[in-house]
């Protein structure tokens, strides 16, 4: 268990760690000399196998709460302090807002300094702590009644400290491995050292790990968790990690920072959906003010987006959308503490629900159920773990195209193949290819099918000289946001069904017959003689409109309908060749070939009657279509056999 102070400044709170632990968290040389606490300090006392505890004390100056919170980041249990003589201060009800809005429910009071008040004062400061308790978990706490210098209470406080360490029960080590930096420093002999609370999973000895923002990998050469060496730690234990890799030194990592599993992909988020909270006694906040943000050990500035409205007043709640100036590694359920824009006062707080929000449709009734549904999930989780069935039931819902996997996985913090697996408990069908994964309720998947049958019919009937629609013009059709690979596996089951057909690239309805429709069919009746009269050395386009007197687009829109039903051949620009031509042409490539060993450009030119520079072209589209390959500079071979 991770104690953590809570408490304005000079109300005795390294004093009180200090009787509790023997040890004092004040290591640097400013604190000492000023007797105040300026970084959080630490101190983990001998304790039974069985269970550990562990203090975190912070800052109670107002000028350094940017310390504190990254200090009480992680904590289990806060210990809030009040000094007798002072009674309950300003930094003393920001603390416990910071806390409350970290979503830090237990703890334990601490009245300090009672050796230098009379009674009447303890029972006037009782009250103010329980008027500021009032609604709080804290609302019925013991008051243990302290004195750092005399000794009194302390053993008492201390036994209650240790009986609730005892009784905790441990988190639930859920997703990849997250640690919020919030010191780094070099060692003597061992190179980089990191410390932080561990926010998800677990983490040993010689794993791979990831640096954030930076990305580099690093290897973890040792760790210490709640001060001491260890092989393995997990999620709510301090620790300290001792990296190595190219490149990791001191100037690699600084407060803020993250350090994750190398499985973890850590894309630099600027725009983050939230569950936003207003404190009580904050200012009305308006859409797009700018704000301080703390989450973890990071402090970053940005802009709130309100999705619901365009005031949120004090005390209210709202989604909301953070537009950062420097990009943040965060998680859905990672708690935010929001300042005002001249960081001089907490207004609020806010829980991560979506760290990849679309660009479009940001305050659509579904995508603002979807948030709330993952608010209710964080809302509602426990040290057992936090249950994503209803946001993952809303996002089969909300996306017709299927939910990424991958992105959710990401934002979750879990495992590709763990929210498969979930998504396959809610009956969901779950296709993937390389990095790409995605879910489909029954309803969705039907529809998409039903979708894609339609969209085959209507090209049908619209283009009724096309031999069917290429797959990858159908997926631009039906579904463009899906990934080629698993388009194909969609279509794969209605073609084994025999709903569709294909024909090479074509994907057409299983009794279509492509067809010229009438006017074209008597237009092709007019054109082809002329194809015949002259097979190898055949007008083009222009010169057959002139010939029938016809528009020339006209004549050109004809001739490619008849390329694609094979009657002709594309040869050149505006040049169309019938199909028995360019096969007899292909004849005589193998003939030559068998006659010279390659087919010969004077050859072929004299064998057809045709001139050197048509010669050239038509066999240059033989190697273009992959019938024969260049050998020389004019001669040619085949690279296959006659392929009609």
């Amino acid at each position: 268990m991770i104690v953590g102070t809570a408490g304005h400044v000079d109300h005795g709170k390294t004093a009180l760690i200090h009787s509790l632990t023997g040890i004092s968290t004040d290591r640097l040389q400013e604190e000492q000399a000023r007797g105040l606490t300026i970084e959080a300090g630490y101190a983990y006392p001998e304790t039974l196998d069985e269970f550990e505890l562990g203090f975190i004390d912070v800052p109670g100056h107002e000028k350094f709460i940017h310390n504190m919170l990254s200090g009480v980041a992680g904590i289990d249990t806060m210990l809030l302090v009040v000094a007798a003589d002072d009674g309950v201060m300003p930094q003393t009800r920001e603390h416990m807002q910071i806390l409350r809005l970290l979503g830090i429910d237990r703890g334990v009071v601490a009245l300090t300094k009672c050796d230098l008040v009379e009674r009447q004062r303890l029972v006037e400061v009782h009250e103010q702590i329980r008027s500021l308790l009032a609604g709080s978990p804290l609302e019925d706490s013991h008051v243990f009644e302290v004195s750092s210098r005399t000794g009194e209470g302390i053993d008492a406080l201390k036994e209650e400290l240790w009986r609730r360490a005892q009784a905790s029960d441990a988190e639930v080590a859920q997703g990849n491995f997250r640690m919020a930096v919030d010191r780094a420093f070099t060692k003597t002999g061992s190179g980089l050292v990191v410390t932080g609370t561990v926010v998800a999973g677990e983490i040993s000895v010689g794993d791979n790990v990831r640096l954030f923002p930076s990305g580099q990998g690093a290897r973890v050469r040792g760790l210490r968790r709640q001060g001491r060496v260890a092989e393995h730690a997990r999620q709510g234990d301090r620790l300290a990690l001792n990296l190595a890799g190219p490149g990791i030194d001191r100037e690699t990592v600084q407060r803020g920072d993250w350090v994750v599993a190398q499985a973890l992909p850590t894309p630099s988020l600027t725009r983050v959906d939230i569950a936003l909270e207003l404190l009580e006694d904050a200012p009305p906040l308006s859409h797009w003010s700018g704000v301080h943000l703390h989450l973890g050990a990071s402090h970053v500035t940005g802009r709130i987006s309100l999705l619901e409205g365009q005031l949120l007043l004090p005390g209210g709640r709202m989604l909301a959308q953070m537009i950062l100036e420097t990009p943040l590694h965060a998680c859905m359920g990672d708690r935010v503490i929001v300042r005002d824009h001249g960081a001089r006062h907490t207004i609020g707080g806010a829980v991560v629900l979506d760290g990849a929000p679309p660009r479009r449709g940001q305050r659509s009734p579904a995508r603002l159920q979807w948030l709330e549904s993952c608010r209710q999930a964080v809302m509602d989780s426990s040290a057992s773990g936090m249950s994503l069935a209803e946001p993952l039931k809303m996002a089969l819902t909300l996306r017709q195209d299927g939910p990424d996997i991958y992105g959710l996985a990401r934002n979750f913090n879990r495992t590709p193949a763990s929210l498969a697996r979930e998504f396959e408990a809610l009956g969901a069908w779950v296709i993937s290819a390389g990095q790409d994964m995605r879910a489909f309720s029954p309803q969705a998947l039907e529809s998409l099918r039903v979708r894609i049958l339609e969209v085959v019919t209507d090209n049908h009937e619209r283009e009724p000289a096309m031999l069917g629609t290429e797959r990858e013009r159908l997926r631009r059709q039906v579904m463009p946001g899906l990934p080629s690979a698993l388009f194909r596996q969609i279509i794969q089951p209605l073609m084994t069904a025999g709903m569709l057909k294909q024909q090479g690239p074509f994907l057409s309805l299983p009794d279509y017959q492509a067809a010229l429709s009438a006017e074209d069919e008597a237009l092709w009746q007019r054109i082809q003689p002329h194809l015949e009269a002259t097979a190898f050395d055949p007008p083009r386009v222009r010169d057959l409109a002139g010939l029938e007197n016809i528009d020339e687009g006209q004549v050109r829109q004809v001739l490619t309908s008849a390329a694609r039903l094979g009657r002709v051949y594309h040869v050149r620009r505006d040049h169309f060749f019938l199909a028995r031509s360019v096969f007899d042409m292909a004849d005589m490539i193998q003939r030559l070939e068998a006659q010279q060993g390659a087919a010969h450009v004077a050859s072929f030119r004299d064998q057809l009657g045709i001139g050197r520079k048509l010669a050239v072209l038509i066999l240059e589209f033989f190697d273009r279509i992959g019938y024969t390959r260049r050998v020389r500079d004019d001669h040619v071979v085949r690279r296959a056999d006659m392929w009609h």
